[in-house]
């Protein structure tokens, strides 16, 4: 499972720093590109009406061709509208990104954005981030409205830019993404804002003025995917933090190799493994992870069902190797056909190798896809305990992306051809649900989840 929802900011600056968005494309390349999206949605996605219906699907699609009312579309204006039908769908794999290219552009122009970062906790928007030149705005005051719209109405223009299959997950992407760069995609440039902020039971109106993209909040500010390959030990426990599960697949085993050597040579009692704010990527990383404290073979699922049809085996000729077992089962089976794809138990480490002490993973809202799956994997076949709070992403999920990219206008769209049901055959629309429950605030520093497991594992010995 593929899961790239992070935007590196300088990547795109890298590609687009010599212009600004003023690639156009007429209204009818437009259309044809909104029509063909409609099409192979409805060809290609596994159960594409698992949390709409055909005819709020239908609806949206009429309301949104309707909109396109220009004669020609600049790739923002473009991709603002085909994600308003794919985020309909309510499905966190199928997707469209964030217009990364559009926002290197504008920034590299000089742009600027709203300076408040917000997080998303009990209901409220709070303030995670002040970059603002107000410093009487205190972390975690609780923003009312924005320039005189309600911040329950600003949500609601943004949520139809994100997909995600229910607003805990919509609040966790719009964190990821970050506020002010999907207002900034809604709304446009503003230079002034008057915000309404709630703090100590007690309401004022505070003018701001939006900063400079770059200087003023990229090169301020860190992602909240930030997993990162880390070994760390506090006294009787090794924290591990194995990174996301993508990239260079030799790179990361000899990593988690190296790991294990080190905590066998400390003889730690207990393992920490940090699956947060991790981005996912693919089960052969976490299943190399997970042998190293399994003690018998074990998968990834109990059941992968994938479905094959015209669009995804057309995109299959093109794009991979027809040789491969797991490509050439996509063509044979039938246009629509829904067929199961076994994966072979993996082995766990042979026992010289193995941690065989206590075992806690850390997960909250931003455990996303492959993260979470592993999280509900490791607690189906209990071999650790899961701390901290609910994942955003369901463990038992449509995902197994394809994705291909619109003719017209170029906009790379996700599609989820699969069906993933976690190990103990729960299909219970739920994230991972933590053994032990310690709230993650993102609006602090503080580390809550593992200084309160590590008080614990304290009071324990």
């Amino acid at each position: 499972m593929k899961s790239d929802y992070l935007i590196i900011l300088l990547f795109f600056l890298s590609l687009c720093s010599f212009s600004q968005d003023i690639t156009k494309f007429a209204k009818e390349e437009v259309i044809t590109d909104l029509i063909t999206l409609r099409e192979s949605l409805k060809d290609a996605h596994y159960n594409l009406y698992v949390y709409t219906s055909e005819q709020e699907f239908d609806a949206v699609y009429l309301e949104v061709k309707a909109s396109v009312i220009k004669d020609s579309l600049n790739l923002l204006e473009a991709t603002s509208i085909f994600q308003r039908l794919i985020s309909v769908v309510n499905n966190g794999h199928t997707e469209i990104d964030f217009p990364g290219q559009s926002y290197g552009q504008y920034a590299y122009a000089g742009g600027t954005v709203f300076p408040l970062e917000l997080a998303f906790e009990d209901d409220k928007s709070l303030v995670r981030k002040n970059f603002s030149n107000n410093d009487l705005i205190k972390i975690g005051s609780e923003i009312l409205s924005i320039n005189g719209v309600a911040i329950s109405e600003v949500l609601s223009k943004i949520y139809p830019q994100i997909s995600a299959e229910r607003p805990y997950f919509k609040n966790a992407k719009l964190e990821m993404y970050s506020f002010p760069r999907l207002y900034w995609q809604v709304f446009g440039k503003q230079d002034d804002f008057e915000v309404e902020i709630r703090s100590n039971e007690t309401v004022k109106k505070y003018s701001i003025k939006a900063v400079s993209l770059i200087e003023g909040y990229e090169m301020k500010r860190t992602e909240v995917l930030n997993a990162k390959k880390t070994l760390r030990f506090f006294e009787e426990s090794a924290y591990l933090n194995p990174g996301d599960f993508g990239g260079e697949e030799t790179k990361y085993r000899e990593f988690i190799d190296s790991a294990f050597v080190k905590i066998k040579e400390r003889k730690s009692k207990n393992l920490i493994v940090d699956l947060r704010n991790n981005r996912g990527g693919d089960n052969s990383f976490s299943d190399y992870l997970v042998s190293y404290f399994a003690d018998k073979p074990f998968k990834w699922n109990s059941s992968f069902t994938l479905k094959s049809s015209k669009f995804l085996k057309e995109h299959v000729r093109v794009n991979n190797d027809t040789t491969d077992v797991y490509f050439q089962q996509i063509l044979t089976h039938k246009n629509g056909e829904i067929y199961e794809y076994e994966f072979a138990a993996h082995p766990p480490k042979s026992i010289q190798k193995r941690f065989v002490g206590e075992v806690y993973v850390l997960v909250n809202r931003q455990s996303h896809s492959q993260s979470a799956v592993t999280a509900a994997q490791i607690q189906d076949y209990r071999f650790g305990t899961i701390v901290g709070e609910e994942t955003g992403d369901y463990p038992s999920l449509y995902a197994s992306q394809f994705q291909y990219v619109l003719s017209n206008t170029g906009i790379a769209v996700k599609v989820s051809k699969g069906y993933i049901i976690r190990v103990n055959g729960s299909t219970k629309e739920e994230g991972v649900i933590p053994d032990i429950f310690i709230k993650d605030h993102l609006l602090d520093e503080d580390d809550e989840i593992l200084d309160g497991l590590l008080k614990r594992i304290d009071q324990k010995d």
